[in-house]
């Protein structure tokens, strides 16, 4: 990652300089919008949910306290906008035919072998609600019972979720080796 911004960038932003904003978002919106993807069904969603995300962090941004990297409390307050995003519009769903997704084999190759690329685009596939958790799960390191708090379900049903975003994950890979 580049050098962060330095604190003057930082002191101008939050006394709303334009030019400041803009350098400031230049600097982190390919890394933010990275994370957007990975909670999105679209590019266009992912660009909505970015441009959420840097409004909340310039509004938020004097409560930055300098303990920690800025990045990272960036980087939840992206996470916590598409969460937001997801159950404005409601589409924590269940998927109705996990049946298919269990009854997948192991593959052949190691998932670990999968390029970035390669796992976005089957993360892509996925429904939305096993994307989600899969990722505040495996990628974001949150636990079940975090992720229950974030999301307004029981732990259980952040454990099955995963159980079944994990079988989906599989089953979506093996489509894509073939």
């Amino acid at each position: 990652m580049n050098k962060l911004p330095d604190e003057k960038i930082i002191q101008a932003c939050l006394k709303k300089d334009a030019k400041a904003q803009k350098a400031f978002y230049h600097h982190f919106s390919s890394s933010m919008y990275a994370v957007c993807l990975r909670y999105s069904n679209s590019k266009e969603d992912a660009k909505d949910i970015l441009q959420d995300g840097f409004i909340k962090v310039f509004a938020k941004l004097d409560q930055f306290s300098g303990k920690g990297s800025l990045e990272g409390w960036m980087k939840r307050i992206f996470i916590n906008t598409a969460l937001e995003h997801y159950r404005v519009n409601k589409v924590y769903q269940e998927q109705s035919d996990v049946e298919a997704a269990y009854a997948v084999s192991q593959p052949s190759v190691a998932i670990g072998k999968l390029t970035q690329k390669e796992i976005l685009a089957v993360m892509n596939g996925m429904a939305t609600g096993y994307r989600t958790i899969l990722n505040l799960f495996v990628i974001e390191g949150y636990s079940h019972q975090e992720i229950a708090e974030m999301l307004g379900i029981s732990e259980g049903t952040s454990k099955s979720q995963l159980s079944r975003a994990r079988a989906q994950f599989i089953h979506l890979w093996s489509q894509l080796e073939k």
